[in-house]
C-alpha cells in the first residue's frame, strides 16, 4: 500500500512464532510467554468465539468470500489475458487494485429517494423522467433497516441532516415519516460554524469557468526572467528564481521594482503606475516578520497522512493532545479546477486550533495560484509544501521528492507562494532521493533565504522507503543548519521514549506519522511521560468516536455509513499491529518490529489483534451494523491484511 505526503508504504511479512513457546523469530516484538500462541490456535480461538445470534450459515459464507478472491475479479481478469494475449511471463501488470470491480455508492440503495422530496418537497426538476423514490412510504418499504437507536447527528446537533434516508431514522422520524427537531440543539448551533472551508459553489463555477483573477500571482510570475546567456544554464533547464526587491516611491507616483538582468551585478527597473495617494503597502510589500506568526516550537505535529489522515481521524488525535495537525495532501491544479473531492481535503473542524493545508505541485504558475486561491478564500494557520511524497505518480510528473532535485523550480514555487500569501510557508522532505545520496543538508541553507518558516524533515529518502531506520543523526545536523528556523523531525516514533530522545536531537518539534496511526494516544503519553496500558474497551471507545465523527462528516445515510466504513477498515489495518504494554517483555513496542501471533487479556483485545480482514470487519459490525452484501470493499483490504 502506498501513501503519499507523510503517508505509507509498508511491506511487513508474515513470521510464525516457534510452537508458542516463547522462541519468536528475528524482527518479531518480545512478547510474556504466556501471551504468545501460534497462527492455527490464535484463528481457532477467535473463530469460536463469535456473538451471540449470529448466523452460522452467513458466517460461514462471509469467510468463504474472504478465503478467495470474487469470481466476477477471476472472470475479468481472465478476460483480459486472453484479449491482450498476455502470456505467464511476469509481464502482466499487477497490483492490488488492478481490474478490481468497482461498485459505485449510488448502488447501495436499490432505489434512492429523490433530493427534491428531502428539501421540504421542493419541485423536482426531471419530472416524470426523474429515476428517484417521489413516494416516501415506498421508499420506507425498500430501505434497508437501521443500524442503531440512537442518531449521533440527532443528539448533538438537534436535528438530522439526512432525514429519512438516515439509518438511524427511527431516532428523529415520527410514524407519518416527518422528521422532528430539538429546537434547543439547533439554536445552540445556529451560528456557530463546526466545520470552515468548505467549497462555494460560486467559488466553484467560477474555478471552471476561470473567472478567479490571481493579480498577485500574475504580478510575481511577469518578475521571473529566464537566464539567456550561453553557459549559465541550470543542469535541469530550469530558470533562476526572481529576486523581488523593495519598492520605492518616485517624484511621480510610480513604483519601481528590480529584477535581475541579464548582465552580471545589473537590474532592470520595471515602472509601475499608480492610481491615488500611496500608501505604506504600496511602498513597503509585507516583510516576513510581519506575516501571521505561528509558534512551532516543542509542538507535537499529527503528520498529514493521505488516506488515514481524515477529518474525523484528526479530530480524535486533538483529543489525545495532538497540537498541530494538517488536511491530507491537495493536488493544486486539482484545487484550481475546483474539484469538490480535493476541496474536501481543506475542511477544519472547530477544535484544530492550529492547522494548516499541504499541497503538491511541479510548477511555479499553478502553485502561485493555489497559494492565493488559498490565501484569499479558506482559514488555515500556514501552508505546507509536500516535496517529500515518494510515490511514482507524484515523483514522476517533477513533484514531491522530485522537487528536490529541481532546485531552480522549487525556489520559484516557495519564493511565489511565499509572495502571495499572508500566512507562513512550510516545507517537508526528505533526506534524498537515492539511499546513499543526502541532499537535504545542501538544500536546507537555500530553503532559509528563500523565506521559508519552518521545515520537516523525513529521516529516510525516497529510494529507502521504510525499509531502514530513520537517521535522526542527519536530522540532527540539519537542524544546526536549519536554525534559527524551527525544523521538525519525522520517523519511527512509537512511545514518549523515542520521542524524548528526538528531542534531544536539537529539533523545534517532533512530527508523528505512522505511530499517530497504530496509537492515536501516543501524544498523550509523549505529554505525560508514560506508557499507557489502554484496555480494549477504551480502544472500541475510540473507534466509536471516529465511526461517530465519520458519520458526521460524511454522512449518516447508506452512503455515509458505508465510506466510514471503507476508512475505519483502512485505520484497522494499522491499529492490529499495536501490542498492549501489559502483553511486552520489554517496553516499549518498536516500531520496525512485528507482532507475533498472541492471546489478549480479553476477546476484545485478540480480535484487535488479528491481521485479518474479516476479523476487522468484524470490529467495523460492531459499530456500523452489518455489511451489506454489495458493499464490494473486501478484494482491495484483503490484499492489504498482512502489511
Amino acid at each position: 500500500m502506498e501513501k503519499g505526503g507523510g503517508g505509507v508504504t509498508e511491506k511487513v511479512s508474515e513470521v510464525a512464532v516457534d510452537g508458542g513457546t516463547g522462541g519468536v523469530a528475528k524482527g518479531n516484538a518480545s512478547i510474556k510467554n504466556e501471551f504468545l500462541t501460534t497462527k492455527e490456535k490464535f484463528h481457532e480461538f477467535i473463530d469460536s468465539k463469535e456473538e451471540k445470534g449470529c448466523d452460522d450459515d452467513k458466517d460461514k459464507q462471509r469467510t468463504a468470500a474472504f478465503a478467495e478472491e470474487p469470481a466476477s475479479k477471476k472472470l475479468k481478469l481472465e478476460m483480459e489475458e486472453k484479449s491482450k494475449g498476455w502470456k505467464h511471463d511476469g509481464k502482466r501488470p499487477r497490483g492490488q487494485n488492478k481490474s478490481r470491480p468497482h461498485v459505485k455508492p449510488t448502488t447501495y440503495d436499490d432505489k434512492q429517494l429523490c433530493p427534491s422530496v428531502l428539501k421540504e418537497n421542493r419541485k423536482c426538476n426531471f419530472g416524470d423522467k426523474c429515476r428517484f423514490y417521489h413516494d416516501v412510504a415506498a421508499y420506507m418499504a425498500t430501505k434497508p433497516s437501521d443500524v442503531g437507536k440512537n442518531c449521533y447527528l440527532y443528539d448533538t446537533f438537534g436535528k438530522c441532516f439526512y432525514g429519512i434516508t438516515c439509518r438511524f431514522a427511527k431516532a428523529h422520524t415520527s410514524p407519518d415519516f416527518k422528521s422532528t427537531e430539538n429546537e434547543d440543539l439547533v439554536k445552540a448551533y445556529a451560528d456557530r460554524k463546526v466545520v470552515k472551508n468548505s467549497l462555494d459553489k460560486d467559488l466553484q463555477i467560477r474555478l471552471r469557468k476561470h473567472l478567479v483573477p490571481f493579480e498577485k500571482s500574475a504580478k510575481y510570475l511577469k518578475t521571473i526572467v529566464k537566464d539567456q546567456q550561453p553557459g549559465k544554464q541550470s543542469g535541469n533547464g530550469d530558470a533562476p528564481a526572481a529576486q523581488i526587491s523593495v519598492q520605492s516611491p518616485t517624484a511621480e507616483g510610480v513604483l519601481t521594482s528590480t529584477v535581475p538582468g541579464t548582465e552580471a551585478n545589473t537590474e532592470t527597473k520595471i515602472p509601475m503606475k499608480t492610481v491615488g495617494p500611496l500608501t505604506d503597502a504600496d511602498v513597503i510589500k509585507l516583510r516576513p516578520c510581519e506575516k501571521k506568526q505561528v509558534d512551532f516550537q516543542d509542538k507535537l505535529y499529527l503528520a498529514p497522512l493521505t488516506t488515514c489522515g481524515n477529518l474525523p481521524f484528526r479530530r480524535v488525535c486533538k483529543r489525545f493532545g495532538a497540537d498541530i495537525t494538517c488536511g491530507e495532501m491537495a493536488m493544486c491544479t486539482n484545487l484550481l479546477q475546483g474539484q469538490q473531492s480535493e476541496w474536501a481535503l481543506l475542511k477544519r473542524h472547530e477544535s484544530e486550533d492550529l492547522f494548516g493545508v499541504q499541497v503538491e505541485g511541479c510548477f511555479p504558475d499553478t502553485m502561485t495560484r493555489c497559494a492565493e486561491l488559498i490565501n484569499d478564500h479558506i482559514d488555515v494557520d500556514f501552508v505546507d509544501i509536500n516535496s517529500g511524497c515518494p510515490i511514482d505518480l507524484v515523483y514522476k510528473k517533477g513533484g514531491g521528492c522530485g522537487l528536490m532535485t529541481r532546485t531552480r523550480k522549487f525556489e520559484q514555487i516557495v519564493r511565489g507562494m511565499n509572495y502571495v500569501l499572508d500566512v507562513p510557508l512550510t516545507v517537508k522532505i526528505r533526506t534524498g532521493v537515492q539511499e546513499k545520496s543526502c541532499i537535504a543538508h545542501k538544500l536546507i541553507p537555500e530553503m532559509k533565504q528563500w523565506g521559508v518558516s519552518m521545515i520537516t524533515l523525513h529521516g529516510r529518502s525516497r529510494e529507502q522507503r521504510y525499509t531502514k531506520l530513520a537517521d535522526w543523526g542527519y536530522i540532527n545536523t540539519c537542524s544546526q543548519l536549519a536554525s534559527p528556523i524551527p525544523l521538525f523531525g519525522n520517523g519511527d516514533i512509537l512511545s514518549y521514549e523515542d520521542a524524548m530522545k528526538a528531542r534531544e536531537t536539537g529539533v523545534s518539534g517532533v512530527m508523528i506519522a505512522r505511530g499517530a496511526l497504530i496509537k492515536p494516544w501516543i501524544f498523550t503519553e509523549v505529554k505525560e511521560r508514560r506508557h499507557w496500558d489502554i484496555s480494549s474497551s477504551e480502544r472500541l471507545d475510540i473507534l466509536r468516536d471516529f465511526s461517530n465523527y465519520g458519520l458526521e462528516h460524511w454522512g449518516s445515510d447508506t452512503r455515509g455509513l458505508e465510506k466510514t466504513r471503507s476508512f475505519l477498515l483502512e485505520w484497522l489495518s494499522f491499529l492490529c499491529r499495536y501490542i498492549p504494554v501489559g502483553l511486552l517483555e520489554r517496553a516499549p513496542q518498536r516500531i520496525n518490529e512485528r507482532p507475533p501471533y498472541y492471546m489478549g487479556r480479553d476477546y476484545l483485545e485478540s480480535l484487535m489483534a488479528s491481521q485479518h480482514v474479516g476479523d476487522w470487519v468484524k470490529i467495523s459490525e460492531m459499530l456500523l451494523g452489518p455489511v451489506p452484501k454489495n458493499f464490494n470493499f473486501l478484494p482491495k483490504h484483503k490484499a492489504n491484511a498482512y502489511k
